[in-house]
């Protein structure tokens, strides 16, 4: 536990700073939201996010028993964007993830996941296994005629080969979605599980299921956070029913230890929207989660 109250944490993830010489895990804000489609606000969600986490500094993770802020991490500040320029921001935004170490973005729409994983695949020089939560597949050609909007970013990752399909999941979908899409999106090799499937058979299926599909590739997280129901998320632009709840999120991802992580993303925060910073709390928390299970994956050499 920290000697100063949560409530004096400084503004940046968690209370970090720039100045640490050895970090290697990143976190920076991406706050783009010109490609949504329906409420925008998320160029905000770095902000709350951050404002969020100084809930999660007082102690161990209690599953891994992994303090996050014991990893050799800092806060690096926001990313440069290009304003009101989609595709010049892709192209920043990729930049200066290239070079970034491990990379934990903090949205932003979901439009800012595919330039991460642009930098990520040409750094490894394979494609990506991915897990994907979300309502949505974001596999559209485009988005109301706007080819690089945020329905579009896995459309792009999985025809440009940085994403491999077959190792690809995506959880608590559920949206209105038009059959090709959602045909072409299974024809690829995508493995779909439902907010529906995830409610049936339950967290620990869920989780071995992300885990039999990665296998030992390198993975990266992307999170939109509505894929949690508006009753755990309201602050986000394209809410939809039926959606997971945050504790299903967790006992999920306390499962996938072991798994090769190498990067991750939490988008669709749009704060304006929010209630009592329950979904801003909600994004703050799955980077802690997922913290606690990259170090775990670091100090074993994963």
């Amino acid at each position: 536990m920290t000697t100063i109250p949560t409530f004096a944490t400084p503004p940046g993830f968690m209370g970090l700073t720039r100045g640490r010489a050895d970090a290697r895990f990143h976190v920076a804000g991406i706050p783009l939201d010109i490609g949504t489609t329906n409420r925008s606000g998320a160029r905000f969600g770095p902000h709350a996010i951050r404002h969020a986490s100084r809930m999660l500094v007082d102690g161990a993770h209690p599953g891994t028993w992994r303090d996050p802020l014991t990893l050799p991490m800092a806060d690096i500040g926001d990313f440069e964007i290009a304003l009101g320029d989609i595709q010049a921001s892709l192209a920043l935004i990729e930049r200066q993830a290239a070079e970034s170490g491990h990379l934990i973005a903090l949205g932003g729409e979901h439009g800012i996941t595919l330039p991460l994983l642009r930098a990520l695949a040409a750094r490894r020089g394979a494609a990506l296994a991915l897990v994907h939560f979300d309502a949505h597949v974001d596999t559209w050609p485009d988005s109301f005629g706007q080819a690089f909007g945020h329905g579009s970013p896995f459309y792009h990752a999985i025809r440009e080969g940085i994403v491999d399909p077959r190792r690809m999941i995506q959880l608590g979908i559920r949206s209105p979605v038009q059959r090709e899409v959602w045909d072409w999106t299974l024809a690829q090799g995508v493995t779909i599980l439902t907010a529906q499937d995830v409610h049936e058979i339950g967290a620990a299926a869920a989780a071995a299921r992300i885990s039999d599909v990665v296998g030992g590739q390198a993975t990266y997280l992307t999170f939109d956070i509505d894929a949690l129901d508006p009753a755990f998320a309201p602050g986000t632009g394209t809410p939809e029913m039926g959606g997971l709840a945050s504790w299903q999120v967790q006992a999920i991802l306390r499962r996938l230890g072991g798994i090769a992580w190498t990067g991750m993303d939490v988008v669709e925060v749009s704060p304006a929207y929010d209630s009592a910073e329950i979904t801003a709390l909600a994004a703050a928390t799955i980077v802690w989660e997922y913290l606690a299970l990259a170090g775990a994956s670091s100090a074993s050499g994963a």
